[in-house]
């Protein structure tokens, strides 16, 4: 484990270790959730109700996307933003949220690139279970209703499907409306979002707490509580980008691994074999405010499957 997850456990946000595998969230209570039962066995293919024939507002044909015009893929536009915790504007900052000793915070420059409008579904996944024989480790994920996020889900996996799906819609490039089909020409790739992707459009360019501003709202997200949501139940006219639950619902795991700021992509890259977590954003269900905020860094170890963890797909460019 890094020094910087040392210090986040110590944090006073109740850190935990489980066995061999480290796992390092920001909210522990949510992890009795996962632990009541045993581990299930694996499912040789989604169960009968995990994929229906159709889904309305999604397209079958295309592993049950949102049937829009960009299948539910957001513009982020390219710039700066301002990524990390100041403790004298945000006083629920952890520590693992400075950017370094000196700096509190940090201005990234990020290209333009798309991030899905909602967490991955349990029909999303499911389709991905059958197209591409992934196995199903944990039956429990595909246990939920077809319009609820993807749950007990690795980062392996997670990652396995964002591949999948780069595979998928670049196979069916005929089939795809045109913003789509001109990002696949361009060498965009379907992948996990960076950390710092998914914390730009989660807060914008203008710093805020959470994404739809400075306070706490039970009506902008799924937290606090005992069960997700189907992905897209809170409405968000506030936040800088047309995305839903970016707060609260289910922790998303980032392809980025999990160490002490400042945040480079090149360093994403570069440590990739000596990491052991994964940075996870956003949140679950069982969290309070304090654990929702924009700013806020999860990390887990790559095998963890747990009910308070999914993720979401990016485009991204070459």
């Amino acid at each position: 484990m890094s020094s910087a997850a040392h210090r986040r456990t110590a944090s006073g946000s109740a850190g935990v270790i489980v066995g061999a595998a480290v796992l390092v969230l920001a909210v522990w209570g949510s992890l009795l959730l996962s632990a009541r039962g045993g581990t299930r066995a694996a499912a040789p293919e989604p169960p009968g109700g995990a994929l229906p024939s159709a889904l309305d507002g999604y397209r079958a044909d295309l592993g049950y996307l949102p049937d829009d015009s960009t299948l539910g893929f957001v513009e982020i536009p390219g710039g700066p933003f301002t990524m990390g915790s100041d403790p004298r504007v945000d006083p629920m900052a952890f520590e693992i949220e400075r950017w370094s000793r000196e700096r509190l915070q940090g201005v990234v420059e990020l290209p333009t690139f798309r991030l899905a409008r909602t967490e991955v579904t349990v029909a999303q996944y499911a389709a991905f279970v059958r197209d591409a024989g992934h196995p199903v480790v944990d039956a429990r994920a595909l246990d939920a209703p077809p319009d609820r996020p993807v749950a007990f889900v690795s980062w392996t996996a997670a990652l396995a499907y964002a591949r999948w799906l780069d595979a998928t819609l670049r196979a069916r490039r005929d089939a795809l409306p045109p913003p789509l089909g001109r990002l696949g020409a361009a060498g965009c790739t379907g992948t996990l979002p960076s950390e710092a992707q998914w914390e730009k459009a989660a807060r914008g360019g203008d710093g805020r707490i959470w994404p739809w501003g400075g306070e706490p709202r039970a009506d902008r997200a799924r937290f606090g509580t005992g069960s997700t949501a189907p992905v897209g139940s809170f409405p968000c006219p506030e936040c800088p980008f047309p995305l839903a639950d970016m707060a609260g619902n289910v922790w998303e795991w980032t392809r980025s691994p999990f160490q002490p700021y400042p945040w480079t992509e090149s360093d994403d890259e570069e440590t990739l074999d000596a990491e052991a977590l994964w940075v996870m954003r956003g949140g679950s269900f069982g969290d309070p405010p304090q654990h929702v905020r924009a700013a806020n860094r999860g990390g887990a170890d790559p095998g963890a499957r747990r009910a308070f963890i999914g993720f979401r797909v990016a485009l991204t460019p070459p």
